[in-house]
């Protein structure tokens, strides 16, 4: 079970010198807790709320990228790395983006644009090695489940806008309801 809420000060115990953590949900848990209140040890897990895109605008990117594909004749997983490279979010730890040398070979290009564990994207610096071999250097991209309800509009206008170039016509991008949505939910304008 999942709510969202705001940690209050926590109230400590002078006898034991332990604190009680004080969380205000949003949510009514009332049910929670009588199903819970008996047990004697529970887990916690407390992070910062993101907004998560919704299942439907997945399923909807999933939909449409298979029409992209089959259009394009690209693997899903291809047209998903194209969608990736130019609508994505690139990987950051530390406040770095991660970059990786990769043979520049047109069999290593094509591993990582069919690649579904992971998602690069070539950048333009090139270098030899000191083994001798020329490596390019890809960036590493977020894969799509890891993106929030704004980073997930901004792929599929993307998407939308790709399949409008490939004479995709409008009917067969979106449904009334989904345009309707896509606008009220994401701010995408399919026209």
């Amino acid at each position: 079970m999942k709510f969202t809420g705001r940690l209050k000060e926590p109230i400590r115990d002078f006898k034991t010198d332990r604190l009680t953590i004080l969380f205000e949900p949003h949510e009514d848990f009332r049910q929670c807790y009588e199903e819970l209140k008996d047990y004697p040890k529970l887990s916690l897990e407390i992070d910062k709320y993101h907004a998560k895109r919704s299942l439907k605008a997945n399923d909807y990117y999933w939909t449409l990228l298979s029409k992209f594909a089959k259009v394009l004749h690209l693997s899903n997983p291809e047209a998903h790395n194209r969608m990736l490279c130019n609508y994505g979010v690139d990987e950051v730890i530390d406040g770095k983006r991660v970059l990786m040398p990769i043979p520049d070979t047109e069999e290593a290009a094509r591993t990582a644009r069919n690649a579904h564990e992971y998602h690069i994207k070539p950048t333009s610096e090139v270098k030899t090695g000191k083994d001798g071999v020329v490596y390019r250097t890809y960036k590493l991209l977020r894969g799509s489940h890891t993106y929030n309800t704004s980073e997930m509009a901004r792929l599929i206008d993307g998407l939308i806008s790709e399949c409008k170039e490939t004479g995709i016509p409008d009917s067969e991008i979106a449904t009334p309801d989904e345009k309707r949505l896509l606008k009220e939910r994401y701010g995408v304008d399919i026209g």
